[in-house]
């Protein structure tokens, strides 16, 4: 089968730092679906493990990639939840081989039912960061979804990213939250309002200053999605006393001290952690990943599929992780088939 890999982790400049190689077909065994992929999209974890990680042991190369879409081709014997011919979305797992792969092996119990409404791109676009989003709010965070008034408000640090993208959604359409977002250009900015933020401010400015001047002296949620080391002392000052502040990028260190006298408690999300794991609810990310389809088919969430760089080659995807890198990205990049 086609694929795209790497031999040693080398910067995305390289001629070699992703490949397009020829791999066996893998073979199913217990709770796996083997998946014929249809379209992927690149997510910052992608970039992070390519800088970062080798090949494992007695393998000649590492394939990235978390989020698919795809058809089932085959199950394990074990398997009660899809059968062949299925159309499929998730996130996989990052202990095993990615989905830069025309055939992949993922776990049924981290696997959705793929939106009717969507094609393989745009759903490609969804599960990593669907997943993250919800995990922090409904999860980490205690947020409960409902329209009840409640009068507390959500700040969502990186809300053009695709993380952002998709938590901008669920908070300002499922919860009864007042959602301000960051972005600090124009096309951004106007993203994220698009996407249903009541309000826009510029993370290149003061936090705690641009919440003041939209009438907020401090915010009773914060998620932080990028970036956190810079924002710390803002986020410090713009939390509510008794607030809940969550993150998922990685602060080269992390204080959490200065919290304490707002008794302000710290919550990490990481979507991998219930399939690396293999924790009692990890078909939890089944049943999370089956009820985004059918907001999706009802209208009530959209794909964050932004471009579409073409078919699943080296090339391609070498051009997804320089973008990512460089920090401009809006939304989700999705490469589909294999011409």
């Amino acid at each position: 089968m086609k694929a795209v890999g790497y031999q040693k982790p080398q910067p995305i400049s390289n001629a070699e730092s992703l490949l397009d190689i020829t791999l066996p077909e893998p073979v199913v065994t217990g709770h796996d679906l083997l998946v014929e992929v249809k379209a992927i999209s690149v997510n910052p974890v992608d970039t992070k493990v390519r800088n970062s990680g080798a090949p494992a042991d007695g393998q000649p190369y590492k394939v990235l990639g978390w989020d698919a879409s795809g058809i089932v081709k085959a199950v394990g014997p074990d398997v009660t939840l899809f059968q062949p011919g299925d159309r499929v979305w998730y996130a996989g797992s990052i202990a095993r081989p990615g989905t830069n792969a025309e055939l992949h092996l993922v776990d049924e119990r981290i696997v959705g039912h793929a939106p009717k409404t969507l094609d393989f791109a745009q759903a490609a676009a969804l599960p990593l960061t669907a997943i993250t989003a919800w995990e922090m709010l409904f999860d980490r965070l205690g947020i409960a979804p409902g329209k009840k008034p409640e009068g507390k408000t959500l700040l969502i640090i990186g809300a053009s990213g695709g993380v952002g993208s998709i938590m901008t959604q669920l908070a300002s359409r499922l919860t009864s939250l007042t959602v301000i977002g960051t972005a600090s250009r124009p096309e951004t900015q106007a993203w994220v309002k698009e996407l249903g933020a009541h309000h826009v401010i510029d993370h290149s400015k003061p936090l705690a200053q641009e919440l003041k001047a939209i009438g907020f002296p401090t915010v009773d949620y914060i998620v932080s999605l990028t970036q956190t080391d810079e924002h710390l002392a803002q986020i410090l000052e713009a939390i509510a006393p008794q607030g809940k502040f969550g993150l998922i990028d990685d602060p080269k260190a992390l204080d959490v001290m200065p919290f304490k006298r707002k008794s302000v408690s710290i919550h990490w999300e990481l979507m991998f952690t219930r399939s690396l794991f293999g924790t009692a609810d990890m078909v939890g990310q089944h049943h999370l990943l089956n009820e985004v389809a059918a907001l999706v088919d009802a209208g009530l969430l959209r794909t964050t599929l932004a471009e579409r760089f073409g078919s699943i080659n080296a090339d391609n995807l070498k051009k997804a992780h320089a973008l990512l890198e460089s920090g401009k990205a809006r939304g989700k990049v999705v490469l589909e088939g294999w011409a």
